[in-house]
Parts: C-alpha cells; structure tokens; sequence
C-alpha cells in the first residue's frame, strides 16, 4: 500500500497555502495566505478561483461540515458551509460559494484550530489566547473549557463528541464537556506539540511535535507507538475515516502509515511544509497544504486482498490486478470511474466505484453484475456467504450477489459514519451492529427483512464492547454471535430466536482480534502472545469444562503481529474453508 502523488506544473497559489478541505469526494477547496479561495475538481481536472478573501483575512485551518448534519438540516447542496479560522482572531462561517455567512470574535490573537463536532451542532476552537471554547452552529458561545498558559495549536472532538482533546505545550489533556469532571493529562512529546487528530471509528489518538516524532495513543494517554525521529517537525495529521490509516506531513514529506503506527509509504514532493492534510470522505485519497502554494494530491494504490487462493490488488485509480496462486493465471479488471472501495471474501469480489457497484464472482471474472448507488459515498462494505452489506451515506443496504436489495436495516439514533469492520457482523440470517450511543449494546437484525431482534431491544453486555462477529455455519437457531470487550475478553452469546437471548460465556481473555472460519464454526484468536483456535466453541454452552479439550494453541509471537485479523489467518486452514 501506498501513496501516488499528484502535483501541478505550476503552484495557482501564489504564496502559503495554509488549509484543504473537500466538500465531496470529488471536489477541494483551499486557501492561503494570497486570500485566494480555490475550487479544485477532480472529475475534470479544472481549478476555478472561488472568491477573494478580504485583505485581513490570514487563513489558518478550515473544516467542512459533516456530512451527516448537511442531510439533516440543508435544503440544498448551497446551504453546505466550512469553517475557517483566521490569524485576526476570528472564525468564518463560508458558504460553498465563498460568500462569508457568519464572522465570529472568537480569541485574542490567532484563531490556530477550528472543528465542527461530528453531529454538526457544535464548534471547537483554540487559540493563541490559550483558550478553548465550545460554540453552537450558528456561533453562539456555549462555554469556555480551559485556560492554557500557552498557544493551543491544535484541538480535537472526543468520538462521541462528549470531550474535547487539545495541546497544551508538550502535553495532551482531554477536558470532559460535562462539568466538574477530572480532565486527563500526560506529557506526549519532548517539544511543542503542532497537531493532533481523534479518529471517532478506533478510538485512537495521533500527536505529532516539534520533536520530529509522531505517536498513536488511546483515549487515556497509553502510548501505543512512537516514531523515530524525522528531519523535519510534524506539521500535518490526519486520520483515514474508517479510522485504519493515518497520514503524517512534514517539510517535502508525506507518509502513510496504519494505525500501529507502521510507515507504508514515505514520498518526498515538492510541496515545502504540508501545514494541513485532509482525507476525502470516501478513504481514498488526501490533500496537502504546501508552504511554498502547492495544493497536494495523494491517492492510495496498491491494497492488497487476499481470500482462499485469489489475490487482488488496486494498481492504480481504476485499475485491479488478480491472480490466482494454484495456477498463477491472472487478470487485471479495468474500470470507468474512480474505485472507493474492494471486498474479496466468499468468492465474489466487490468492487464500489464513484456511482456504481461490481460484483465479479471468483469464477468468472468476465461478467459482473452492475448497479447504480444512491449516494456514491460508500465508507464499509462487509461480506458473508449468500449476502453482502453496504454503508453508502446515511443508509445501511443488504443486498444479495445477483445485486437486489434484501433488506434496509434501521435503528434509533442511526449513525453509519462510525460504522466499522469490529462493530459491524454479517452472517446469511443475522445482522450484528454495535449501538454507538451505548457501547454495552448490539443491535441485532434479521437479515433478509432488516427487522429487529430481540423484540427490538438490543443484547447488553456488561462492559463496553470494541468488536463484534458472527459464525457462518450452521442453521439459523445455532447463531452464535462473539464478542471482545474493552477488558479484551472473548464471550460468547447464542442468539436464540425465541425465548429471549441469553447472557454471555466467556472463551478467554486479553484477545487482540478474532476471526470465524467460513466453512465451519472454528473460532480463531490472537490471545496475548499465543494464537488460539477453537474448534467447538459452542460447547461452552453444553459443559465448560469441555471447552479445553477442543482448544488448539500455539506460540505467535515471533509469526504473527498483534492486530486484527482481517483476512486469512496465515498458514490456518479448517475443512478447506479459509479463516
């Protein structure tokens, strides 16, 4: 995986460009220092100036709002605003046209970051003033959280917008908006601390310094990763939406790095420092901000896919390369539009392009089945054997491989920009999805009608649950539904369709990630440093103590890397079926 790196001939900034932000997958804007506000499209390769930003008005980071609170409450695709901050002290509230909505008095001296909550109904700021304030849509100050003794250069939303994360010299603090509640603090970095990011689907959090160093933390200060140390501080972050890939900007550098914190892809553009990184809504491509007026582009090539004995691999924009390992024979797809996002798995391979669908099967890559989306912004696609699941916008959509609509699942306080491959479980007759308003709670659907189960109510754990999965086998009163909590214990549920379903049986604890075989209800796990199957989990149901007697372990740490398992478990086959 990688990044391919597009820069213009020419910079059409003519000095600092200070901030990106995409309006869709398909269109940037940017501003800077020359007062210049940018529209760049990407279906046309066209640049056309916006507006004329007033000779005072020094820009130094803007944010779309999301998209989520534009469905909700804008008329039309006009009504869609940004915020910017500015160098005078003030924020803006802009227009898609570039006409000023709203000027705010925010700080005493520079407005340095500026975020819209993820619901759309609040504003973050920080500024040189070291205050941080909480602002509702329109502007209207709601409160004023902490007072810095220095500049906060950056700030961030908690996940579920209930904290705010901001910089306070060499320390990261995450100040609770309910009131009287203990902030957390630690020191980050050995210098001043320039951005931060909080992805709302992981959890994570990524710093990056004038120590030259970034670092992945959770949400109470535990250093996951550090770098080493680069030429260069770190002046640009972001998180990919779907939260699995991060990206890092410096002085004529750009990395991609998972969120282990591992580099993928390092490039050297002539770009001067990126000050600002934005990810496209659809996770495949991010803007710079360069120091000397380049606008960057970057897309990510070459994700690898791996199911049974096929392999695919995205070459390029809207190209696909495959090949078969038993016999080497291969095939490369080529596609009309821009491809967002690839499945592989139960011998068809989805592939989501900026307003279609392709569902090739595995045994005929020739013919595949095509249909239209409804919103083109696909952010999840997950597969079982006879059904596929797919989170365009603000819906969820199950269809089956010949490409009809199944069932349309809804539940209350519906939010899919959260959605991800651990809170979200498909099987042919199940639906699993993990309530974000209350993470003890999965809501549980019937597949093939999108009706809730459990007389509506979802099954409630007793602690917050960070991933869901379903077995694939067997009848539909067997379901099994596996479930790893925040303290990294395994349970396991049986989803009984009458008479209620019952509580949890725990399998083990410490568990990094967990993968059902999709031949046979074999449960396979990383358990601390040992990798752990399961061949009969469900007996835990019938008598535990016969749980140890089809348990089959083996010491990983030096084969296999701790984190999650998301395609075949090397080297682990069951009954010919992969894992």
């Amino acid at each position: 995986m990688r990044f391919k790196i597009s820069l213009q001939n020419r910079a059409r900034h003519t000095d600092l460009v200070a901030c990106v932000g995409w309006m869709t997958p398909d269109e940037l804007y940017s501003c800077g220092d020359d007062h210049q506000l940018l529209r760049w499209s990407l279906l046309n390769g066209e640049t056309s100036k916006v507006a004329d930003l007033p000779p005072e008005l020094f820009p130094l980071e803007m944010h779309w709002m999301p998209r989520s609170a534009i469905s909700a409450g804008a008329k039309s695709q006009a009504d869609t605003i940004f915020l910017l901050t500015a160098a005078d002290g003030k924020f803006y509230l802009i227009n898609r046209k570039g006409r000023i909505e709203k000027t705010v008095e925010a700080h005493q001296g520079a407005v340095l970051t500026g975020r819209w909550s993820h619901d759309g109904s609040s504003i973050l700021t920080g500024g040189e003033d070291g205050q941080v304030k909480v602002w509702s849509r329109s502007g209207m100050l709601r409160s004023t959280l902490c007072q810095s003794s220095g500049p906060v250069y950056s700030a961030a939303w908690a996940p579920d917008s209930d904290a705010v994360l901001y910089t306070a010299g060499t320390s990261l603090i995450v100040k609770p908006l309910a009131p009287n509640t203990k902030p957390i603090q630690w020191k980050a970095h050995d210098a001043i601390i320039l951005k931060v990011a909080w992805n709302p689907n992981s959890g994570l959090i990524v710093s990056g310094s004038e120590d030259t160093r970034y670092r992945v933390w959770d949400r109470y200060g535990r250093q996951l990763y550090s770098s080493a140390q680069h030429h260069h501080p770190i002046t640009g972050l972001a998180w990919a939406p779907d939260g699995q890939l991060f990206a890092v900007g410096s002085y004529n550098t750009l990395r991609l790095c998972d969120k282990a914190g591992w580099c993928h892809s390092l490039d050297k553009p002539s770009s001067g420092s990126l000050y600002n990184l934005a990810w496209s809504s659809d996770g495949t491509q991010v803007a710079g901000a360069g120091g000397n007026g380049q606008v960057l582009f970057a897309h990510v090539i070459e994700t690898h896919l791996e199911w049974r004995n096929y392999e695919a691999t995205v070459i390029s924009r809207t190209s696909i390369a495959l090949r078969n390992v038993n016999n080497d024979a291969k095939e490369q797809l080529e596609l009309r539009d821009r491809i967002i996002k690839v499945s592989l798995s139960h011998g068809h391979l989805i592939v989501v392009t900026a307003s279609q669908v392709y569902v090739y099967s595995t045994r005929n890559w020739n013919t595949p089945i095509i249909f239209e989306l409804k919103e083109g912004s696909v952010s999840l696609i997950v597969q079982c054997e006879r059904l596929f699941l797919v989170v365009d916008g603000n819906s969820v959509v199950i269809y089956n491989y010949e490409g009809r609509v199944v069932s349309n699942p809804k539940w209350p306080r519906m939010r899919t920009d959260v959605l991800s491959g651990r809170t979200v479980a498909l099987a042919n007759d199940t639906l699993a999805i993990r309530d974000k308003d209350n993470e003890k709670g999965v809501h549980l659907f019937d597949a093939t009608t999108g009706k809730m189960l459990n007389d509506g109510k979802p099954w409630e754990h007793k602690v917050d649950i960070a991933e869901v999965a379903l077995d694939q086998v067997g009848p539909t009163q067997e379901r099994c539904l596996s479930v790893v909590d925040n303290n990294r214990d395994l349970y396991l549920v049986q989803l009984r369709r009458v008479g209620g379903i019952g509580r949890g049986y725990k399998l083990g604890g410490m568990v990094q990630s967990l993968k059902w075989n999709d031949g046979a209800n074999v449960l396979a796990a990383l358990q601390d440093s040992n990798l752990v199957v399961w061949y009969c989990p469900a007996v835990i149901f019938v008598d535990s103590s016969l749980l140890p007697y089809t348990q089959w372990q083996r010491d990983a740490s030096q084969r296999v890397r701790q984190e999650r398992s998301s395609g075949p478990v090397r080297g682990l086959h069951g009954g010919g079926a992969a894992w």
